[in-house]
């Protein structure tokens, strides 16, 4: 793998947006990696937050559903997932079970992900998402009406944290035309030891969005439909004569805690299995246009009040 490239050192505010500088380096990678994003207060209090979520939720009322990332079984696609994206619920790491079903570590060490609306639900994680400086990023990245869409803690839990295979988050988050960008925030350092992202450099302009993750007809589980709209967002200068994705070459992207990552929702980005002893938790949230159209095939389904706003206030109702 290349080595990994940590973008130019960011304004002391990030209410006032990206600079031109960092904004070149998003639309020529299809991501940006911006260090020390939020404060180590912030920082901690949301690890505070998820360590409480993990503590406290209870095991007995819960049906043990596992993330899958489609490697080793179907993605995931019970009721439970499906009706998460108004609530608070929390993900199994396949390799948490033994082959009979028998869960092998603590729960706070076996959860996968939590999602998928901590943006709304929890203080804490809602005062760290609907901000001014996400909102003048979304602005600067050409965003009209930004809407939040989903949130997640996922944990890269030590020794069991699951192998996630290249990507695109408008797979699974679809906008005709697509429009998905992805904040992702390290609140643990995140290297090659415990399973950092890579991303596939400027593969956002070469890498059409082909498929399109949504429930099926019947209303029984997911499955992944050929995307008939739009493949490529409005206006990007795609590259003729791209790789194919098995020739892609990933850029590691080692960061510390703090960190802000911004992901196109075109760019094939991936992360390795955690074999390590240290977890490697983040929070993650993803952003659309709220012009574009956005259909009842998509597995996650709007709230009913709709996707929150980004620039929503804090002290407005959700």
């Amino acid at each position: 793998m290349a080595p990994s490239r940590i973008s130019p050192t960011p304004p002391p505010n990030l209410d006032r947006g990206l600079t031109p500088s960092q904004l070149d380096t998003f639309d020529a990678d299809g991501y940006l990696i911006i260090p020390d994003a939020l404060t180590p207060g912030t920082v901690s209090a949301l690890l505070r937050e998820t360590h409480d979520l993990l503590s406290n939720f209870p095991l007995s009322t819960h049906p043990l559903t596992k993330f899958s990332t489609g490697e080793s079984s179907d993605h995931v696609g019970d009721d439970y997932f499906l009706t998460s994206g108004d609530k608070v619920r929390f993900f199994f790491e396949e390799d948490a079970f033994d082959s009979g079903g028998t869960l092998t570590k603590p729960k706070e060490r076996a959860i996968n992900k939590i999602g998928h609306y901590l943006h709304a639900l929890s203080p804490t994680f809602r005062d760290a998402t609907l901000t001014t400086s996400h909102t003048a990023i979304a602005r600067d990245l050409g965003f009209r009406d930004p809407r939040v869409l989903q949130s997640m803690v996922i944990c890269k839990q030590p020794e069991i944290g699951g192998r996630v295979p290249p990507h695109q988050d408008s797979t699974f988050l679809y906008t005709d035309p697509p429009s998905a960008v992805g904040l992702w925030i390290a609140l643990e350092d995140a290297t090659v030891d415990n399973g950092c992202l890579s991303f596939a450099k400027g593969s956002h302009r070469r890498a059409p969005v082909k498929s399109r993750f949504v429930r099926k007809t019947d209303g029984g589980g997911t499955e992944f439909v050929e995307v008939a709209g739009s493949r490529f967002p409005k206006g990007l200068e795609m590259e003729e004569n791209g790789k194919a994705e098995e020739e892609e070459e990933y850029t590691l992207g080692e960061v510390k805690a703090g960190t802000l990552v911004l992901i196109h929702g075109n760019l094939l980005h991936k992360s390795e299995k955690n074999l390590s002893q240290k977890g490697r938790i983040i929070y993650t949230f993803h952003v659309i246009e709220g012009e574009n159209e956005y259909d009842e095939r998509n597995w996650l389904q709007p709230p009913e009040n709709g996707f929150t706003r980004l620039h929503q206030s804090v002290n407005e109702g959700l």
